[in-house]
């Protein structure tokens, strides 16, 4: 991914969905979807289920959705320091 994207607030996008098998409607199958897609809107992730939807026979059940940023500024934690005797 370049710096351009990341600037542009580009996110590592993951998506657990669930979804119902053809042949079996009572059975859930999941299926993980990973890309780079810009939060909160998920223009990638919303193309990619809509193609789902008009394309594959297996009907959504659930998408559960988590990103992370890839530029953050850097942390600092105290730690507390123990003495041993």
């Amino acid at each position: 991914m370049s710096l351009a994207q990341q600037l542009r607030d580009y996110r590592l996008t993951t998506a657990e969905i669930l979804y119902h098998l053809p042949d079996h409607p009572a059975v859930l199958q999941s299926f993980v979807w990973q890309e780079l897609d810009i939060a909160p809107k998920f223009p990638r992730l919303r193309q990619f289920l809509d193609f789902w939807s008009s394309n594959l026979d297996g009907k959504l059940h659930s998408v559960r959705v988590g990103s992370a940023t890839l530029i953050s500024p850097p942390r600092w934690h105290h730690q507390q320091v123990l003495t041993l005797q």
